[in-house]
């Protein structure tokens, strides 16, 4: 018993082992585990570092950094922009007719600088490890037992990575970084709609995306978004934060935006004092579309319909703005009003029927309308099976889903980062609005960006890409919903209630 107690448990090797060749081949990628590689015009620097999520990191400094959901493994690959190369960049000024090649070059730079990365990485890797494993046993065999460890763990990770392999990633970049420089680096609409050679030619379009930030005269470049595609801004509850305007109207120019829609609560108590508010939606550089919400009240509406460049959307009356039919109701709440007893969602589900009614006229005279717009997302679910896009706010939380008629919800966040009332919690809101391209012939929609300003801080952005999944690689076309029956009942609520709306971010439903 005596010399049970001296000798180690197995367990406790085991483990001992396995902290040794972890802290040594994690010590191995950090001294030498990144190769430099020249990819089209711009240098850089690969590395592999320890993750428990994986994924692939492009940093673009000083502009940001673009995150890929590449894949899962316990090890992230970081790419850092260092810079533009001179003399390949006036390459390529000079002969233009290079350009068309550019894509496979970088292909082949990028797997080359892969392939590299990951020798250069087993070798760190195994050496770090025995190293450390000679350095604290002090016997070879151990040594070498972690050097093997080690090496069965990379080829592990790789193994994971490649089962993981996410291509769709490539087109759902996440960008962080200066709000001017977003769509830019996250490219525009037409790579994402008609390009399926995804690896190829989506990698190489965000490293030419990059590329074209470090410009010889070091400005940003013009977005040139895709003709191809009718770009829509949705804001909601912007709750009388004039810091608003100010982001809808950067984003208009820098996304050309050709509609602006608002899914309601742009007051907060809506009374006549503040419309004064209302009158920079005059120059904000695109038409806007407006639908009541339950915080704007009848004399809002009022003022808003006297401004030029908007549209009021209210009993399900189409308008025609941008080349698009978009339709609406308002909320039959006005909430600050306490001498009225809420109604509550029969009554929203009630102006969500009277919307799809109309709808359905609209779709029987051969004139269906593109995008319905409600302010309650209960109202907007009414309405399942009778549009193609359906966009809501309230809740001050995003959501996007598909409904079981077809119908895509979207629900927007606060624009206004939940207005002045924010600032009375433990921290601000974020601020979140979303670009919606449609294309321009069937007026899909194809693709969005989802674009987020951290709490009061409005000259960093997330943005980030999303498909939806009838445009992925490799899918058909979902049915269009005229194509249902158009007798098709709209008297019950289109959703379970397992899958009504979220409540808002303090737990309380935003009235």
């Amino acid at each position: 018993m005596h010399s049970l107690s001296h000798t180690p448990h197995p367990y406790a090797r085991a483990f001992a082992l396995a902290a040794v060749t972890l802290l040594g081949a994690w010590l191995g990628l950090l001294v030498v585990g990144s190769v430099k590689a020249d990819v089209g015009p711009v240098d850089t620097r690969m590395s592999l570092r320890p993750s428990l999520t994986g994924g692939t990191e492009i940093s673009v400094p000083p502009l940001g950094a673009l995150e890929l959901d590449s894949h899962l493994a316990p090890l992230a690959l970081d790419v850092d922009i260092d810079q533009l190369d001179p003399e390949r960049a006036q390459a390529l000024i000079d002969r233009p007719e290079r350009i068309s090649g550019l894509e496979a070059q970088i292909t082949r730079d990028v797997r080359s600088g892969t392939q590299d990365l990951a020798v250069k990485a087993s070798v760190a890797v195994v050496a770090g490890a025995t190293a450390l494993g000679l350095a604290v046993y002090r016997r070879p065999r151990r040594a070498l037992a972690a050097g093997g460890l080690a090496l069965a763990l990379l080829a592990a990770s790789g193994a994971s990575a490649y089962a993981t392999w996410n291509p769709k990633s490539l087109l759902e970049p996440k960008f962080s970084g200066l709000l001017a420089s977003a769509p830019s680096v996250v490219g525009n609409a037409r790579s994402i709609v008609t390009d399926f050679d995804v690896y190829q030619q989506e990698l190489a379009r965000l490293v030419t995306n990059v590329t074209k930030l470090y410009d010889a005269t070091s400005t940003l470049p013009a977005y040139q978004p895709d003709p191809s595609t009718i770009r829509v801004l949705h804001v909601s509850d912007i709750h009388l934060n004039p810091a608003a305007w100010h982001i809808v109207r950067s984003l208009v120019e820098q996304y050309e935006i050709a509609v602006i829609i608002d899914s309601g609560d742009t007051m907060d108590h809506g009374t006549a004092t503040e419309n004064g508010f209302l009158d920079p939606v005059e120059d904000l550089g695109a038409p806007y579309v407006w639908v009541r919400g339950n915080h704007d009240s009848l004399t809002t509406q009022k003022y808003i319909e006297e401004l030029d460049n908007t549209h009021v959307l209210d009993d399900g009356k189409p308008v025609t703005v941008g080349g698009l039919r978009i339709a609406g109701i308002g909320d039959p709440q006005f909430t600050p009003d306490r001498s009225v007893v809420a109604k509550g969602d029969a009554a929203e589900r009630v102006a969500g029927r009277k919307l799809a009614a109309s709808l359905r006229r609209s779709a029987a005279a051969d004139k269906p309308v593109h995008i319905a717009a409600a302010h309650n997302p209960i109202a907007a679910q009414q309405t399942d099976g009778d549009v193609p896009l359906v966009l809501a706010g309230h809740v001050h939380r995003r959501e996007s889903r598909v409904m079981e008629e077809g119908t895509r919800l979207m629900i927007e966040g606060s624009t206004g980062g939940g207005g002045l009332r924010a600032v009375e919690g433990d921290e601000p809101q974020k601020v979140m609005t979303s670009v919606l391209y449609l294309d321009r012939d069937t007026k899909r929609l194809q693709a969005w960006d989802e674009i987020t300003l951290g709490g009061l801080g409005l000259t960093t952005a997330e943005v980030s890409r999303h498909l939806p999944e009838d445009v992925e690689p490799g899918s058909s076309p979902s049915p269009s919903p005229s194509d249902s029956p158009s007798d098709s009942p709209s008297d019950s609520p289109s959703e379970s209630p397992s899958r009504s709306p979220s409540p808002s971010p303090s737990g309380r439903p935003a009235d």
